[in-house]
């Protein structure tokens, strides 16, 4: 059995089969012929770590991969990688456009080495030396699309593959919208995410932000279109997914839903009872993996920490998990936090004792970052222990840590939190431990990527 993954920046359950009137129709067609996962959750909300997770099926402190790769930060053993297991066990590895998991992924001649390192036997991107800012990317993803189809349509069959198909789409800066696009678009009449304040200016963001689905759409269609024609959708199994939620504070790098909560829609031709069904269970991104092996028929290696969930194909009232973890160390800086979910309830541990103010360099630049910057985000404290009932309060706004009547369910989680901390051996970094070896901006810094030295506390030192 063939496997095509195709995963995004940046997009959270941002797309319409998830409810969200926006124009992802080819993601909703795929849905209609797939099993959509509503409570997917990433194992750690930001770009390196969360691609590393799932691709490794083991937490960011256990393989190692804490931060952004373009940062120092790697997989401790690059064997483990999925796509390196998968070659070792008779697939044809192949990538196209974006990994994170190691390094870069442009320019392509640095992207390749990189690749190879992870397990990829091939990588059919496209050379990007036309690409001079973020608007061209999008071009990149439709000509790494192109190559997709053509890899499909001229592939000989000798030996199941693994294909990765990765975006720029829709990470920042979102693109312009040109006069023509602006009556598609139309930022007068547009709806912003649920947690962002609606003015002219965060739906002027957000118009352009429905720009970037459409390119990827249109990219995703063209994929699935080819691997039709080629007569071998009904011998592939599809995926479609993301890192983590979109790129705007209290998303992005924060242990909110907003964060943490992904799209999963995965089509597996062997169980056709599964298509155009909805699986509302919790399950996290570091199950994929195992998952993947018991419907390919290869055998999970034992180093897993994920649940194999594919009983849920056949059965969508199957239980694969009570609760779910998730942890953040670095993005651009340094951010320890740690959380458990259930169904119900949220219970977030923030761990660094010598801050309590936001990281704004873990927050892209925009006009919603800056909007909350104008406010005076940077005099805010946070909460160093959070708690949350998600059944009266999904945007976890009011946080319950202080009442008394939550303090058996606040131990609980604590314990459960901790129990899992200790079965992962997880090690909450200081900065004697990353100074030098990782690039990390100040905590007090408001821009990420900053060719300021005087913006970053620690430098990799080569």
């Amino acid at each position: 059995m063939n496997i095509l993954l195709m995963h995004t920046h940046d997009t959270g359950k941002y797309i319409s089969p998830y409810g969200h009137n926006v124009p992802t129709g080819q993601l909703m067609a795929f849905a209609r012929d797939a099993m959509v996962c509503e409570n997917m959750f990433c194992a750690s909300p930001t770009c390196s770590p969360s691609r590393g997770a799932m691709m490794t099926s083991q937490y960011p402190h256990y393989n190692g991969l804490n931060g952004l790769s373009q940062r120092g930060h790697d997989i401790e053993d690059l064997g483990k990688h999925m796509a390196s297991y998968l070659q070792r066990n008779g697939y044809h590895t192949v990538l196209a456009g974006v990994q994170h998991e190691r390094d870069f992924w442009r320019p392509l001649e640095r992207a390749r080495r990189a690749s190879c390192d992870l397990g990829y036997e091939e990588n059919i991107s496209v050379e990007d030396t036309f690409v001079r800012d973020d608007a061209d990317l999008l071009e990149w993803d439709w000509r790494n699309a192109e190559r997709v189809a053509q890899f499909f349509a001229s592939y000989d069959k000798h030996q199941p593959f693994f294909l990765s198909y990765g975006t720029h789409a829709t990470h920042r800066v979102y693109p312009e919208l040109t006069e023509e696009e602006r009556e598609i678009y139309d930022p007068d009449y547009i709806a912003v995410p649920g947690n962002v304040k609606n003015n002219r200016e965060n739906r002027e963001d957000t118009a352009r932000l429905h720009k970037s689905l459409a390119s990827y759409d249109h990219c995703f269609g063209h994929v699935i279109e080819g691997l039709k024609r080629s007569g071998l959708y009904d011998d592939t199994i599809v995926i479609y997914t993301t890192d983590h939620g979109l790129p705007n504070p209290y998303s992005k790098c924060g242990l909110r839903d907003a964060g943490m909560a992904v799209s999963f829609i995965i089509r597996a031709p062997q169980y056709p009872e599964s298509f155009g069904t909805v699986y509302d269970g919790l399950l996290s991104q570091i199950d994929v993996f195992p998952t993947l092996c018991r419907l390919a028929g290869v055998p999970a290696p034992d180093y897993v920490q994920g649940m194999d969930f594919s009983e849920v194909f056949s059965d969508l009232h199957a239980v694969i998990r009570s609760e779910v973890f998730a942890e953040v160390n670095f993005h651009a800086s340094y951010e320890p936090q740690r959380c458990v979910r259930t169904d119900r309830y949220k219970y977030i541990e923030y761990c660094d004792p010598d801050w309590d103010r936001y990281n704004l360099a873990n927050c892209d630049e925009s006009v919603i970052k800056q909007g909350l910057m104008d406010g005076g985000i940077m005099g805010r404290r946070k909460d160093r222990v959070q708690l949350y009932d998600l059944l009266f309060d999904p945007n976890e706004m009011g946080n319950l840590n202080s009442d008394p009547t939550y303090d058996t369910i606040k131990r609980e989680l604590a314990g459960r939190l901790q129990a899992w901390r200790e079965e992962t051996g997880d090690h909450i970094m200081t900065f004697d431990e990353y100074q030098g070896r990782y690039k990390v901006n100040r905590k007090d810094s408001a821009v990420a990527s900053s060719k300021e030295p005087s913006e970053y506390e620690s430098l990799i030192r080569r």
